[in-house]
């Protein structure tokens, strides 16, 4: 006769605000809650497994948190508070508000938990996209703790869980507040944050506190946007005179830095998947080798009317993709940075080209002239044609593009293999869906819900749309319009209840974040290329400063409520400065501060 761990354990039906304060982030698959008391954490208490280096690290890092940090959970869910009713003429309301904490286990820790033994059944499983992630985690009333993956990867979020659970027992020890029996794994292989260090550089300290982060919260992909026009911070031996445009001597990364960041990633189960944005983003470095190589990089960006821009912003550069030695210095370039980044997948861009920009160039309009007839999507399926049989280094390689290869208004190459990967940024799921049914595989990056740096204002210096400071004028009769019905209009100009001159406006707030369905709309065939998602932290306006701010806790904001919030306050304690996101008030007073008493109004 078959008997589950569950049965074994003895647990029942126990819902979390019944009797445990804490609540795993991310929510995992199964979580049961035995309501038999609490398992007491012997203050020494060790975690063994499989002797393996990565392993070796995860087991004292992680008993050396549980140990330090001895967490009191700030806030947890519990029902909303009962309130009197609204008084009318001659009656008051008299009821009492109850706002009590889950009760004390009875069990009082009979059991003690001295050992956590893990299991992992493949210890030779690479990180890399798609390896198993999935983990079970049991703590009996007797005292026993086990953790089972099939891989390290697993093994690993289960590590973070374990140190999730266990909390002060209010006195000098540890507990877990009840048995427990969680499986667990990932809903999409991919979960990433975005991090540009070319329009400001983060330091090697700031780099690292991001992964911890990304690894607290079970995501797995450190993005690399490690170029773009505005400096080149990577160390290319080849090529030295690359780092001459990073912004100063210290702010570059050796490739013993990088691989220092990857190895530190691999520890806690986190990819590093590096970015060479090209053809477009491409003056800084790339002039140091070769000026033939950049097109438009003189330009003014812009050109005061917007009609012939030669960028999105300043400053302006492409790699000239009719000039020949542009695609050796692609090959040098890319070939000595995948012997340095490990991982399978490699971002090669191709986002925001500008045709304007190739008016610059001899070679390219040679090239039109060679080639009657050609559009803009031509000249950007030679490119592909050129580029690509360069990148396809090795049989394992998955190649990473911006859709604007395929989904551009005016610069789409004709036909890119469906084994690329398309990264969407624009027009939330009109365009994932229209990737999908192409056929590619995505990740979701989406401007409308993902894109951190919105909502801070323009950063653009010398930019006259601040100097308005009213209303804008109307026509009398639309104004008279208007006075009669002034709820119907709310009058706005860039600085006047407008956007700031934030192209991406509003800011991209934890609750924007949350009710985001990415698959909205998908067919069940179309919604299985969403290979996952990824958080875009642009950092015109960031720096190591101030990244923990921007991208923590809203980044996690796939959950609400007293998880992200007791969440954050964590990440603070490790020394991640996340942001707060409500008045503490509302942590000591769950939902008081709803703006609806009526709990299933978000309908979430």
């Amino acid at each position: 006769m078959k008997i589950t761990i569950a049965a074994a354990i003895g647990l029942l039906a126990l819902s979390v605000t019944e009797a445990v304060k804490v609540n795993p982030l991310p929510a995992p698959v199964t979580i049961q809650w035995a309501k038999t008391g609490a398992v007491k954490v012997d203050n020494n208490f060790k975690i063994v497994g499989p002797n393996h280096d990565i392993l070796n690290k995860a087991y004292a890092r992680t008993a050396s948190l549980i140990k330090s940090e001895r967490w009191t959970p700030v806030t947890w869910e519990r029902p909303a508070a009962e309130f009197p009713p609204f008084p009318v003429l001659g009656k008051r309301g008299d009821e009492e508000e109850s706002d009590a904490a889950p009760a004390e286990n009875a069990n009082n820790g009979k059991h003690s938990l001295k050992t956590i033994q893990v299991h992992v059944s493949d210890l030779k499983a690479d990180l890399q996209h798609g390896v198993d992630e999935t983990y079970t985690l049991d703590i009996t009333a007797a005292g026993q703790g086990t953790i089972k993956a099939k891989t390290v990867w697993g093994a690993l979020h289960g590590l973070q869980t374990l140190n999730q659970i266990v909390i002060s027992d209010g006195k000098s020890g540890l507990q877990i507040e009840q048995p427990v029996h969680i499986a667990d794994g990932p809903k999409y292989a991919h979960r990433g944050v975005l991090y540009d260090t070319s329009r400001n550089f983060y330091n090697l300290k700031s780099l690292y506190r991001q992964i911890d982060a990304l690894a607290y919260s079970k995501m797995n992909v450190f993005h690399w946007h490690i170029t773009d026009n505005q400096s080149w911070p990577v160390e290319i031996k080849k090529y030295p005179q690359m780092t001459k445009d990073a912004y100063s001597p210290r702010e570059v990364y050796t490739q013993k830095d990088i691989a220092a960041v990857i190895k530190y990633g691999r520890e806690r189960g986190v990819r590093v998947m590096p970015e060479l944005d090209m053809p477009g983003h491409s003056s800084s470095g790339w002039l140091q080798v070769d000026k033939k190589a950049v097109t438009c990089a003189d330009s003014w960006w812009d050109n005061d009317g917007w009609t012939h821009h030669s960028a999105v912003q300043p400053n302006p550069g492409q790699l000239d993709i009719a000039y020949e030695g542009t695609y050796k210095l692609i090959k040098d370039v890319y070939r000595e940075l995948t012997g340095v980044f490990t991982d399978n997948f490699f971002h090669v861009g191709f986002d925001e080209l500008h045709t304007y920009c190739y008016n610059y160039s001899s070679y390219s309009q040679d090239w039109f002239k060679k080639h009657p007839g050609a559009t803009y999507p031509d000249f950007a399926q030679y490119y592909i044609d050129k580029a690509l049989p360069i990148f396809q280094d090795k049989p394992s390689r998955r190649l990473v593009m911006w859709e604007d290869v395929v989904l551009s208004p005016d610069f789409p190459a004709k036909s890119v293999p469906k084994d690329v990967i398309m990264q969407s940024w624009n027009l939330g799921v009109d365009n994932i869906k229209k990737l999908a049914h192409k056929g590619y595989d995505i990740i979701v990056s989406s401007a409308d819900f993902l894109y951190l740096d919105c909502g801070h204002g323009g950063w653009v210096t010398n930019d006259p749309r601040y100097n308005v400071n009213s209303p804008p004028p109307l026509p009398k009769a639309i104004q008279d319009a208007f006075d009669a019905n002034p709820s119907s209009y709310y009058p706005a100009s860039n600085n006047y209840l407008g956007s700031g001159a934030s192209w991406c406006d509003p800011y991209k707030t934890w609750q924007r974040i949350y009710a985001f369905d990415f698959t909205e709309g998908l067919t069940a065939e179309e919604a299985k290329h969403v290979i996952g998602a990824e958080v875009a932290m642009w950092s015109e306006q960031a720096d190591s400063t101030n990244i923990d701010t921007k991208v923590w806790p809203r980044t996690r904001a796939t959950e609400l409520s007293a998880r992200i919030q007791d969440f954050r306050e964590r990440l603070v304690d490790r020394g991640i400065l996340a942001a707060p996101l409500v008045p503490k008030y509302c942590l000591q007073h769950p939902h008081h501060c709803d703006l609806f008493r009526n709990q299933t109004a978000w309908g979430k």
